[in-house]
């Protein structure tokens, strides 16, 4: 079976999924929860259901490029009405389920969206809410449950003619509106992508010459697909034709894993991280010959990894240690992943070297990967054939990159935003001669990899006048402590850097286990054996860190940060102005009295 946008001219991703359904009809599409078990749907199956719910949009008004907001978790029904919004000839409005009321109000107003389609009864209070703001919002479509005065998904599915859905589709254009994603962003008010039918599919052709999905796979996906990473996935995995098993429920994962058994998953870092940090503390409770064990393979497996992606012998001794290695501790790690995953592919955010390491030692390798939501997500990957950790990768195919002088990262592809909608001096500040300027700074190496050394607005300048890269400093951290779920290196115009750490909660539990403590977070950060490990580790991380960057202090925090609370975006990056503002009091007692701002 092959990658359809590798043999085929496709104008838009309806005509994408009716290709496919009509090559592979009884090939498997998806796995879903269902109860207690998985239900599945195929490609048929699932282009009949889309074709029904597109032809009932259709039926209620929807018309070329008009957007309609999609407000739901990772399920398959968002997929369905993804796909049956676009092949309505409409654009997809995505919002976040960890939206507020409010939050939800600006993007569907500032979209101008004629139609909501809504997961459950608690989303739908949402707009409720702030119905007095919408007067242009029309039709609502509830998926789960019913409710008084709106119609549900099944109900809307009946209200057109599905024998007119093959002449929209022939309409759609390569440059038509198909998504609006609201950047969540970390700082300022978000901005709607106005991202193409030919953006995603450039990010689908690039990811698949590369080898990201390959038709035997089944690849588990959890993301949100909200966010731009996910919803490219969605793309490529119709182009693959590869069976996908969706369940969005976080605190399902690793049973999921277990499950499923997939081959491929994608993830955020911290995802990596959390089961980095639960497995080394893990084992430090238990203590002990195990803890040593542990150790001791973890370091064999790193010698062994590197020693093979230099291209140089792991030798004899090596190599039986590491099988050793792999038997007693690494086969187990795997396990627990089902135990057939080729490879996880990480974006969003960096991840630490160390951990990359770690999972390559373990036969997991992690592909990082880069892009924006603005470059439609895919536009650098490691590939699987020759990672480089450290690095994300190559540019796909088609992708044109180059270095400004101050060094920040230019891309220019056919997978560039048409703009911010509705925002012209910010999309004239950002594209500029059909370049992004992507406020990411970086340096390409001699072989094309990608190497991203901070972001442009995050750089910290110490009173001392050094620039100081502070997410190279937060990965290290979190790496360098099992303990730690997330870091904030802080010191722009101080005179040296601190930063201020949270638990992560998994990882405590194990902690308390072993020192025969109360498992609470708040208490255990007050703790001084918990304040010496993290003391420790920050120790370790400025051993390899120049003068001017090291942390002189650090703050273990009382809770971890959470979309919820607002000091994380759903994407899980840190809001750094969020928990700068909230902590203002104890990052002023970090310095000295008589270090003031320069």
């Amino acid at each position: 079976m092959s990658h359809i946008l590798q043999e085929r001219e496709v104008r838009s991703i309806p005509e994408l999924l009716r290709i496919r359904a009509q090559e592979t009809p009884n090939r498997t599409a998806f796995r879903f929860p269902d109860g207690d078990g998985w239900a599945s749907m195929s490609w048929s199956e699932l282009n009949e259901r889309v074709r029904r719910v597109a032809a009932g949009l259709r039926g209620v008004g929807i018309g070329s490029q008009d957007r309609v907001a999609l407000l739901c978790s990772t399920r398959i029904d968002w997929v369905v009405a993804d796909l049956a919004i676009l092949t309505a000839g409409g654009a997809t409005t995505t919002i976040y389920p960890s939206n507020t009321a409010e939050e939800c109000a600006f993007i569907i107003s500032d979209s101008q969206s004629k139609a909501i389609i809504v997961e459950d009864a608690d989303q739908l209070a949402k707009i409720h809410e702030v119905a007095d703001q919408l007067p242009g919002l029309g039709t609502i479509a509830l998926i789960d449950g019913t409710a008084d005065g709106v119609m549900t998904l099944d109900d809307l599915a009946e209200r057109g003619n599905v024998e007119e859905i093959d002449s929209v589709i022939d309409s759609i254009e390569r440059d038509h509106l198909a998504t609006l994603i609201y950047t969540s962003g970390t700082t300022g008010r978000p901005k709607g992508v106005e991202l193409t039918h030919d953006n995603w599919l450039y990010a689908s052709e690039g990811s698949s010459k590369v080898g990201i999905l390959e038709s035997d796979d089944v690849h588990y996906l959890w993301l949100p697909l909200s966010h731009s990473m996910g919803k490219v996935l969605e793309i490529l995995m119709i182009d693959a034709g590869v069976e996908t098993a969706i369940d969005g429920r976080v605190d399902k994962i690793i049973e999921n894993l277990g499950e499923i058994r997939p081959t491929l998953m994608a993830a955020a870092p911290r995802i990596f991280e959390k089961v980095h940090s639960v497995a080394v503390s893990g084992v430090r409770a238990e203590g002990g010959a195990k803890s040593k064990i542990f150790d001791w393979a973890v370091n064999v497996g790193t010698s062994a990894s590197r020693a093979r992606r230099s291209g140089q012998p792991v030798g004899r001794a090596l190599g039986v240690q590491a099988a050793v290695a792999d038997r007693l501790v690494f086969s187990k790690i795997r396990d627990r992943f089902g135990g057939r995953v080729r490879y996880f592919i990480s974006g969003a955010a960096p991840l630490a070297e160390e951990l990359c390491d770690f999972f390559d030692a373990a036969g997991l390798p992690v592909l990082e990967g880069y892009g924006l939501t603005e470059s439609s997500a895919s536009t650098f990957v490691n590939p699987p054939d020759k990672p480089r950790f450290g690095t994300v990768g190559k540019p796909l195919d088609g992708t044109e990159v180059k270095i400004a002088d101050d060094g920040e990262i230019l891309i220019r592809s056919r997978g560039i935003m048409r703009g911010y909608h509705g925002l012209t001096e910010e999309t004239a500040a950002t594209l500029q001669d059909g370049w992004l300027y992507t406020g990411d700074l970086g340096e390409v190496d001699a072989d094309g990899y990608l190497r991203i050394t901070g972001r442009k607005k995050e750089l910290i300048k110490t009173s001392g006048g050094k620039y100081v890269a502070p997410s190279k400093i937060e990965s290290m951290i979190k790496a360098a402590s099992p303990y730690v779920s997330n870091a904030l290196v802080h010191g722009d115009r101080r005179k040296y850097c601190v930063a201020l750490v949270t638990l992560d909660p998994d990882a405590v539990a194990n902690w308390a286990q072993t020192h025969e403590v109360a498992n609470d977070v708040e208490a255990v950060a007050k703790m001084p054996e918990m304040v010496a490990s993290i003391d420790a580790a920050v120790d370790e991380v400025n051993s390899k860190l120049a003068s001017y960057e090291t942390i002189k202090k650090v703050s273990i925090l009382p809770a971890e940060f959470a979309v919820e609370t607002g000091e994380l975006t759903p994407s899980m990056k840190v809001k750094r102005n969020v928990v700068e503002e909230r902590n203002a009091d104890l990052l002023d007692s970090m310095f000295d009295p008589a270090d003031t701002f320069s």
